[in-house]
């Protein structure tokens, strides 16, 4: 593996500051049934991190004391932590919005089999990793049987109620491009996917996220690998858009790792590069310290990657974004 980070941390990457704090994303493990090329995570069958159950009661107690509106659960694969079901019940009896980053397949290991009727009962949004409606393309990315394995959890979702506006069960999935090119328009592609998987596989789902490629972690590494890291970075730059400033994720989220460290997104977790709460923060921010501090104003730290997130049409959690908007602009720029 190719470390990256010292590539990235000398930037010209405007400064931000922190919205108000709506979402909590916690990263439970970095153990995942698969091992995907584009994973930033790099995550696999063979991690042993995970967040322990007093770290998971901490997460509680901050979407109490803060009174967030959305928890957002990913890994690795966050349901193969054993603690993943007491949080989901406890935040949704809270009020709290839940979103698991499923990567589908993992609706049919041993053990799980109850999982999608688990999601499905504490009314739990689903975005789910389909890089492309292509059985080819999709194994070749993730590993050989995935896309096959993947269409079967989609099924067992939809006869579960997720994809029909009436079971209000949201369905969400995410394409990631196959190498270093920016995702297409995410509205056309969504269009595609709605009609190719009805037409082929008689599957409905509720909106597709096209999410960019981040130079971090396994794929950082092979752009390393084959010489591609500095023209990728430049794509990166050369389609900036300034607009997307406003509405960049880490404007009102804040990422905790398995150990409940705090980082201003899923990407600089994985670079080491620690949260800003502002005064009186502990040297390396932690959940605990959310009990205490508001991070409303406080710095957000930047590098290069975030090029990623505001190139082209955008890249979020949330798929493509908005245009910004002129009540948030003084908040952009300020070091």
């Amino acid at each position: 593996m190719r470390p990256t980070l010292q590539l990235l941390v000398n930037t010209d990457f405007p400064r931000l500051r922190r919205m108000q704090l709506e979402t909590l994303q916690v990263n439970l493990g970095y153990k995942c049934n698969q091992s995907c090329l584009h994973c930033h995570v790099n995550a696999g069958p063979n991690r042993t991190e995970m967040m322990d159950g007093a770290t998971v009661e901490l997460v509680l107690a901050v979407l109490r004391a803060r009174q967030l509106k959305t928890l957002d659960l990913t890994g690795g694969a966050p349901e193969l932590n054993e603690h993943f079901r007491h949080l989901v019940r406890s935040a949704r009896a809270a009020g709290v919005r839940v979103i698991d980053r499923c990567n589908l397949t993992i609706l049919s290991e041993p053990g799980q089999e109850d999982l999608g009727a688990f999601l499905a009962a504490e009314g739990v949004e689903v975005t789910a990793s389909l890089p492309c409606y292509s059985p080819a393309n999709v194994d070749r990315q993730r590993g050989d049987g995935v896309f096959e394995r993947s269409i079967a959890g989609l099924r067992q979702l939809n006869q579960l109620g997720y994809g029909d506006p009436a079971r209000g069960l949201l369905l969400n999935l995410v394409y990631n491009p196959q190498g270093p090119s920016l995702p297409p328009p995410q509205g056309p592609l969504e269009a595609d996917y709605k009609r190719e998987l009805l037409t082929h596989f008689g599957i409905r789902f509720d909106h597709l996220f096209a999410l960019t490629n981040m130079p971090v972690q396994r794929f950082g590494s092979t752009l390393v690998s084959k010489g591609s890291f500095g023209s990728y970075m430049k794509l990166l730059r050369d389609n900036y858009q300034a607009d997307n400033l406003a509405t960049v994720m880490c404007r009102s989220l804040l990422s905790v790792d398995w150990q409940g460290h705090l980082y201003d997104c899923d990407f600089n977790q994985m670079l080491g590069l620690s949260a800003e709460l502002g005064e009186g923060q502990s040297a390396r921010p932690h959940l605990r310290d959310l009990l205490q501090h508001d991070p409303s104003g406080a710095r957000i730290r930047v590098a290069d990657h975030c090029y990623g997130c505001t190139a082209g049409q955008g890249s979020s959690c949330g798929g493509a974004l908005e245009s910004a908007e002129p009540a948030v602009q003084s908040l952009i720029g300020v070091r």
